[in-house]
């Protein structure tokens, strides 16, 4: 995975991708979304470092199978809010 962290003054977000999704434009019925390696390929990560850096987070961006299952297993995602485009889960989170 790909792991990439963008920080201001008070928030901290984790952008999370599989790393074969890179450069990819995929689609579902209502939108699409473009995996820009600009936004999401920072360092490559394993499931431990992607756990820990998005329970730290206040927004995070995943998008891939194994990406947006760390979140899931960590359960900041509920599974019943991830859309999918094809078979790839994309999922978002927020604090408020």
């Amino acid at each position: 995975m790909y792991v990439k962290t963008y920080k201001s003054e008070k928030n901290f977000m984790v952008a999370v991708c599989d790393r074969d999704l890179i450069g990819q434009k995929l689609k579902n019925e209502k939108c699409e979304i473009h995996v820009s390696a600009s936004f999401y390929q920072g360092n490559e990560a394993d499931a431990e470092t992607v756990t820990r850096l998005l329970m730290s987070a206040t927004t995070a961006n995943l998008i891939g199978k194994k990406s947006v299952s760390c979140a899931i297993d960590c359960e900041l995602i509920d599974p019943d809010s991830v859309i999918y485009f094809g078979d790839i889960p994309h999922a978002l989170y927020f604090t408020i």
